[in-house]
């Protein structure tokens, strides 16, 4: 467990930050550290190679498979990110938290209404997007 730890941060134990600083190669920001991780789980631990969604467990709940699933393409450069970028104030992001839930839980009012199971219906959406970006 700690060999793997080690292995996927290397920005946090000295040896290997000391060889990036002297190769240049060490991540500055924490896109750079998350994108190092990637790229790491998919070179070292073999992770995605021909499928970044291999590992992604079915089993989760709806929202947090599309999440999961939308995340993956992204580090693996199969769609661009187009989330902007995360806010740093405390404030802003308490700002978005309560925006993002109130139009979640509008959407499911409205699945209701429409005798959809919204669940069920985020599920079937994020399997379509599996099947469209890997075919």
């Amino acid at each position: 467990m700690a060999a793997k730890l080690i292995r996927r941060h290397p920005h946090v134990f000295a040896e290997s930050e000391a060889r990036e600083l002297l190769a240049g190669t060490h991540p500055r920001t924490a896109d750079e550290v998350l994108s190092n991780w990637d790229r790491i789980k998919r070179e070292v631990e073999g992770r995605g190679a021909d499928d970044p969604f291999a590992d992604v467990p079915e089993t989760l709940p709806a929202l947090l498979y599309a999440g999961k699933l939308q995340r993956r393409a992204a580090s693996a450069g199969i769609e661009a990110d187009e989330a902007p970028d995360r806010p740093r104030d405390p404030q802003e992001r308490d700002e978005a938290q309560r925006r993002l839930g109130a139009e979640l839980f509008r959407l499911v009012r409205e699945a209701r209404a429409a005798g959809v199971d919204p669940e069920l219906a985020l599920r079937a959406e994020a399997d379509r997007y599996r099947r469209a970006v890997l075919p």
